[in-house]
């Protein structure tokens, strides 16, 4: 993912916890954040995979939106149907380019309360997401409607595996039952603030959105409790068993949410919305690449870049490529041609050496 330039890095405010445990941090989206612990990354994998790990997620941004206008403006921001869920529940979402219908973002919306809602976005993606929103109180809203970057006020850490909910409930057993998708206001320490069944690895789990202040003592308590900090490298490898896109690889400039297949997220018949006119066009005109799941034959690791071969054509691009812990195999999402079906026999272009493959359709691993 790009950085933001010179700026300077933003620092997660349990920075000081992750430091303490040896992690090694690195720049991501404008923070630094936790890569990895000295466990490394396969053992953070499995551990989430079989038991439960704790990621920091503050790296994501959050947006209140919130008055009677709220609503309206984003159901005309972004592509999903607002109407299909209810105060209390969580929403996946795409805000597009208006021009291309590329995919700005990939977004999560907690509907938090009857005029209130909790926009996050990716790490480096909350500028291009408070124009978007800001732009549109004044021609999209109908009636009283702020916006507000909240996201130095928080923490949010990601309780994912088997074994969260059961861990979570020694802590609190209001945060271990909220159901997936749902989201509820919750107390932490006294601070207000909220906790959601969602997650980004193909476990269950939850999300705890915490107040700055309190952030610390909540992640010693989960640690406490038994859980096992985990990276951002398990959890690309994790999100990518789990056949999940990740902006800037499977979403982003030249990429729309039928390309990535994810026409699902796009409700056509809710009226109009930013980016709905060349969409429209592009599922009119018919799919030109679709993106698939290839299973290299061995332990080779397709890198994102490299190219897929049938036969000697080249036929897509690797968008995401790793090893799979669970399978112990190479795994990747790539675009490729949409005449290229599932089953098909293909071959992974690793440094020069064309590596055996399979097209299948994600996930990986199922549940």
């Amino acid at each position: 993912m790009a950085e933001s330039g010179d700026a300077p890095l933003r620092h997660s405010p349990i920075d000081a916890a992750h430091r303490a445990l040896g992690a090694r941090m690195v720049p991501f989206g404008g923070w630094d954040m936790p890569i990895q612990y000295d466990t490394g990354v396969l053992a953070e994998h499995r551990a989430c995979r079989e038991h439960a790990v704790v990621f920091d997620v503050s790296h994501l941004g959050s947006v209140r939106v919130q008055g009677a206008g709220a609503r309206s403006v984003l159901q005309w921001a972004l592509t999903n149907d607002l109407r299909r869920i209810e105060p209390g529940r969580a929403q996946y979402t795409h805000l597009l380019d208006p021009d291309d219908a590329h995919v700005v973002d990939d977004i999560i919306v907690w509907w938090v309360a009857d005029d209130e809602f909790l926009v996050m976005p990716n790490a480096s993606n909350t500028a291009p997401l408070l124009a978007a929103l800001e732009g549109a109180v004044g021609e999209h809203a109908d009636g009283p409607c702020g916006v507000e970057d909240v996201t130095a006020t928080r923490a949010v850490l990601a309780v994912q595996g088997p074994d969260a909910r059961a861990l979570v409930d020694a802590l609190g057993p209001a945060l271990a039952s909220v159901p997936r998708f749902e989201v509820r206001a919750a107390s932490f320490d006294g601070g207000a603030g909220y906790v959601a069944g969602t997650g980004y690895t193909g476990e269950d789990g939850i999300e705890l959105h915490i107040p700055a202040e309190a952030a610390r003592a909540w992640w010693d308590k989960l640690l406490g409790a038994g859980l096992q900090p985990a990276g951002l490298g398990a959890r690309d490898t994790l999100r990518l068993e789990a056949g999940l896109p990740l902006h800037g690889h499977e979403l982003g400039p030249g990429i729309t949410p039928l390309q990535a297949g994810l026409g699902w997220v796009v409700r056509f018949d809710k009226g109009d919305f930013r980016g709905r006119g060349p969409l429209l066009a592009e599922k009119e005109g018919g799919e030109h690449r679709r993106l698939v799941g290839v299973v290299l034959d061995g332990r080779q690791v397709p890198r994102a870049g490299q190219s897929v071969l049938r036969a000697d054509e080249v036929v897509g691009e690797v968008t995401s490529g790793n090893f799979s812990p669970v399978l112990g195999q190479g795994i990747a999402l790539a675009f490729l041609h949409p005449d290229v079906k599932e089953g098909t026999v293909v071959a992974v272009d690793v440094r020069g050496r064309h590596a055996p493959a399979t097209v299948v359709k994600p996930p990986f691993i199922k549940d």
